[in-house]
């Protein structure tokens, strides 16, 4: 089996899967938990005896990299491999300072690479919502960043003295009949508007009449509802991509 970690800066998505790329199963824990001491543990419980083969990864949290690379050392016996601008295979990069680019944005251009040509470009509603294009050469050539879901809500509640906290949910109205309702409308149905004129400017930018928009992350199929600029919601893009990024460091084939 390989071992897949994405290292992000609230949760750290785990995934094992086979040899082809077939994910098994996966788990999201808290970064947190790398520096307070149990993540080896969680990898540990999440493993469930099963035998790593090798193991890959890549992470946004430089200090917890080190300690989940040693986690991944002393359970699986193996180094895992490390995504980067500088090992990153499989997608080009041109881009100013490659190694300011997130390389879980570079593990979602290389899988949206492999599964949907290109140009094309793939929204990953995290803590902050990014876009991250691919020209038509298939080289990664910068994005977007927006602010996250949860983070737009929370500062309103925590910056104001009456907005209250709220779980983002779907909903129909257009006007709000409830503080709460009005700020779902502001977070969900303004989110679908933000991706929709952004990937309008986007497929103008490329002068791409096909352009696929890959949605990824935790709020990928909520937002994806109702919105046709999505040809498609893969919630494990990033898991998929360090896949691919795993057998083009082995040396082994990257299509079925």
């Amino acid at each position: 089996m390989i071992l897949l970690l994405d290292i992000g800066n609230t949760h750290t998505h785990l995934g094992l899967a086979t040899a082809k790329g077939k994910l098994r199963r996966t788990l999201d824990l808290p970064t947190h938990n790398w520096f307070a001491g149990t993540g080896a543990s969680d990898l540990d419980e999440f493993l469930a005896g099963d035998r790593v083969e090798a193991a890959a990864l890549c992470s946004v949290v430089p200090d917890a990299t080190p300690l989940a690379t040693l986690a991944v050392q002393q359970i699986c016996k193996v180094n895992p491999f490390e995504l980067t601008s500088k090992t990153v295979r499989g997608v080009g990069i041109d881009y100013p300072k490659p190694q300011t680019i997130g390389p879980d944005r570079l593990a979602n251009a290389l899988a949206a690479r492999h599964f949907f040509g290109a140009p094309a470009v793939v929204v990953d509603f995290g803590t902050a919502v990014t876009f991250d294009v691919l020209d038509r050469r298939g080289n990664y050539i910068g994005g977007i960043i927006a602010p996250g879901l949860n983070a737009m809500t929370d500062y309103l509640h925590e910056k104001t003295a009456l907005l209250p906290k709220i779980e983002i949910r779907d909903i129909r109205a257009v006007v709000g009949k409830s503080t709460e309702q009005a700020m779902l409308i502001g977070a969900v149905r303004g989110y679908r508007g933000l991706v929709r004129e952004l990937v309008k400017a986007l497929r103008t930018a490329l002068k791409a009449r096909r352009l696929p928009v890959i949605a990824t992350g935790g709020y990928a199929k909520l937002i994806a509802s109702g919105l046709p600029e999505i040809t498609a919601v893969c919630p494990h893009l990033t898991l998929e991509g360090l896949h691919i990024f795993y057998r083009h460091s082995a040396g082994g084939k990257t299509c079925e």
